[in-house]
């Protein structure tokens, strides 16, 4: 009886390690030594709405694409060789005349990547967006459920990460972030843990979108705010529409950020008061930007009560089905 325990044991160990291994490894590389040199006809070549998770390896190099993974595309994770070798850049923006439709570009076409599959990883590699001049300009673009993107950069100017749709759960672990205006926006759910938030210019970091029936929007754990040479004048947020909700958790904030920490975003004629709605608040902020007896009246300092509803378990519960990230 013993013996058979231990094969039944053994047997189901192998059937959840197999299950948790990729059931498809590609490589792309640009010298032509991998499955692919470019990553989007590796994506293309993966099974739609396929049985498992497809690893693609990227080899380092810089890859000028624009890259679609559409709703058929899932369970797909990209992992760079190395975070900053392995660059994936763009430079399209808001009131540009694509090369190939002939059609005016906008903020929501701007994007370097734009992730529309479910369950979609990309672990140790930088998105770029190098438009600067002026305007929107978006490196990625998510609107797929269940996000992750672990230790990687994300490099732009105005709108640098578009956290798209709601209801889609996003999770950014250990990366850096770097815009100018509003570069981090929209509508999800989005947990940033340990990341490392630059602000280019005198702006604003954050301009959540939240749906008035989300509970959460953003909520940022453990993560440093710096700024480039010259910036001293920097808000937390501003809302993009009137149930806005971001919530910095044990951060620590630069001197560039403003007293009042806030900004309500007046003179929207569409969204008028929106800080009558918005939901902002931080807990046991850290820095030289720490300044809670400065904030705006209609922000919040939470309780230790309140914060007890900040887990990622709990952030992330519902919409269908729970769901923990699985990160390295």
């Amino acid at each position: 009886m013993k013996n058979l325990l231990k094969i039944l044991f053994l047997f189901f160990a192998i059937q959840y390690v197999s299950a948790q291994e990729p059931y498809l490894k590609i490589t792309v590389a640009k010298d032509a030594s991998g499955d692919f040199q470019s990553i989007q006809e590796a994506v293309n070549s993966t099974r739609d709405l396929g049985p498992g998770e497809v690893e693609i390896f990227i080899k380092n190099g810089v890859y000028n694409e624009k890259i679609v993974i559409p709703t058929w595309k899932h369970q797909l994770t990209l992992i760079g060789e190395s975070k900053d070798q392995t660059i994936i850049k763009g430079n399209d923006y808001s009131g540009k005349i694509d090369s190939v439709s002939g059609e005016k570009l906008n903020t929501f076409t701007s994007y370097t990547v734009l992730v529309e599959g479910d369950d979609i990883h990309f672990r140790n590699l930088t998105i770029q967006n190098t438009w600067c001049e002026r305007g929107q300009a978006v490196a990625l673009h998510v609107e797929g459920d269940r996000f992750i993107a672990e230790n990687c950069n994300l490099l732009g100017c105005q709108d640098t990460l578009y956290t798209a749709t709601a209801g889609s759960r996003q999770y950014y672990k250990n990366c850096y972030i770097e815009g100018t205006t509003d570069f981090i926006f929209g509508q999800a759910t989005c947990v940033f843990e340990g990341c490392t938030i630059k602000s280019l210019a005198n702006s604003y970091v954050t301009a959540a979108a939240t749906p008035p029936n989300q509970e959460f929007g953003y909520v940022f754990f453990n993560c440093e705010l710096i700024a480039k040479d010259g910036v001293g004048r920097v808000y937390l947020g501003r809302p993009w529409r009137s149930y806005a909700k971001t919530v910095f958790i044990n951060s620590t904030l630069g001197e560039h950020i403003v007293e009042k920490g806030w900004d309500p975003w007046t003179g929207d004629q569409m969204f008028p008061q929106k800080e009558k709605t918005t939901y902002y608040a931080e807990y046991q902020s850290k820095g030289k930007g720490a300044s809670p007896k400065t904030r705006v009246a209609w922000s919040h300092q939470l309780t230790k009560n309140e914060l007890r509803k900040y887990t990622i378990e709990n952030i992330f519960s519902g919409n269908q089905n729970d769901w923990k990230p699985n990160t390295k």
